[in-house]
């Protein structure tokens, strides 16, 4: 029999269940049994939310290597190629190391049907079991109580912040978001909460199954600086603070979430690794700034309100320079909300579909949603590269070209720059 390839086995993979989503740890733990996991030689961090996940894994990975440490990570969704999921010391791992850890969950289904996502968290969790490694840092897929993640017992759990999104999936406001994100926590065991204001579910849970909670605002604490930050965790095991801390390139709340998480670990790590971590810690697709032709792109995942507040305020402190936004976006997500978010920001939008997406709004629907509520003409093109085309045309040297609304759209529009070359990174 050939071998499968990579391409063969995210194919298989595609078609293998009935159901894109299936929310539940039955059957995921079933064939977990059967792979005989066991990660307990490794300290554990699971870390979820909806905002925020993916730089506190960068976070965590970039501290705990600076201090020599041998971590591994597995993120969710990947931007340009699957084996971004799986980290090991920082690099992804290869096609071969992929195919036989597919292989391998293949060979212990018996019977049971996985999920895309459940398939590929098993043939993660297989490959870090084999690196052993001083650290694992899970990331949370979609919502935490019964994501496929969450068959694993972490020794510190994590959750960013609780904001709507894939309410289909976790219900419709924050307290119902929050109690199926809350469920990372475990009994006697780190529990920290990034959020300012975490819905009464979440601190209800992690008192009821007596987690050690360990809020933002009581527990641990964060300023930002115009050159710097500083941290103080006075109510955390390790009592440590630091001050004029170096400003990180992704988002400072989750650096501050990092902090806390690595004062809950077994582990010694020093004030030199942290800051070395904090300089060195990067995201693809995370406020990422390229140029062009003396244009300056910034291409950025947000995909929800939360983020894209986010993303207004990073554009707000930057020098004030026309921007034009480049926009595609999934239909189930609040594109009113994130409009109203980033409109103070943007002098001229440029929509486009993402071919071969049937989740994604269309974009003549996008226009229409920006002329009524925004009260402004969008430039539609046929497609989201022929977009970011048009608006890397018609933009100036000095003027700026943001990306954003989802990870397809980032991930098109990435791969349209690194086929045509001639980029400069920031």
């Amino acid at each position: 029999m050939q071998q499968r390839t990579l391409d063969d086995w995210l194919a298989w993979m595609e078609s293998h269940h009935p159901r894109q989503i299936e929310l539940g740890l039955e059957r995921v733990a079933g064939v977990a049994a059967n792979l005989t996991l066991d990660l307990s030689g490794s300290a554990i961090v699971t870390v979820g939310g909806t905002n925020g996940k993916g730089s506190c894994v960068a976070f965590l990975d970039a501290m705990l290597r600076a201090q020599g440490y041998r971590v591994g990570c597995y993120t969710s969704p990947h931007l340009m190629r699957y084996n971004e999921r799986v980290a090991i010391d920082g690099a992804a791992v290869d096609d071969a190391q992929m195919c036989a850890a597919f292989s391998a969950v293949e060979q212990a289904l018996n019977g049971i049907s996985l999920t895309y996502f459940e398939f590929g968290t098993l043939a993660a969790l297989w490959l870090l079991q084999r690196a052993r490694l001083d650290v694992i840092v899970l990331e949370v897929g979609l919502g935490g109580r019964l994501d496929a993640v969450n068959i694993i017992d972490p020794n510190v759990a994590v959750l960013t912040t609780i904001d709507l999104d894939h309410q289909d999936y976790l219900g419709s406001d924050r307290e119902s978001i929050g109690r199926e994100k809350a469920g990372i926590f475990r009994a006697d065991t780190p529990a920290i909460c990034l959020d300012a204001e975490p819905p009464r579910t979440v601190v209800d849970y992690a008192r009821q199954i007596g987690a050690r909670w360990y809020p933002r605002g009581d527990a641990f604490v964060f300023n930002a600086h115009e050159q710097s930050w500083d941290w103080s965790g006075a109510g955390l095991p390790h009592n440590a603070a630091y001050r004029e801390l170096p400003l990180p390139a992704l988002p400072l709340p989750s650096a501050a979430a990092a902090l806390a998480a690595l004062q809950c670990l077994p582990l010694a790590i020093s004030e030199d690794a942290i800051r070395r971590g904090l300089k060195s810690a990067t995201l693809q697709g995370r406020f990422q700034q390229l140029q062009r032709r003396g244009v300056d792109i910034i291409l950025d995942v947000a995909h929800n309100p939360q983020a894209a507040h986010w993303l207004a305020q990073r554009l707000q402190r930057l020098p004030k320079r026309k921007t034009h936004a480049v926009l595609a976006i999934m239909a189930d997500k609040d594109v009113e909300a994130v409009i109203a978010a980033l409109q103070a920001q943007i002098d001229g939008w440029f929509v486009g579909d993402l071919i071969g997406n049937p989740r994604a709004l269309p974009a003549a629907q996008l226009s229409a949603l920006l002329t009524a509520r925004a009260g402004v003409a969008a430039l539609v093109a046929n497609s989201i590269e022929h977009a970011f085309s048009t608006a890397l045309e018609r933009a100036q040297a000095g003027e700026r070209v943001v990306v954003f609304g989802s990870f397809f759209t980032v991930a098109a529009v990435l791969a349209q720059l690194q086929t045509e070359g001639n980029i400069d990174g920031r």
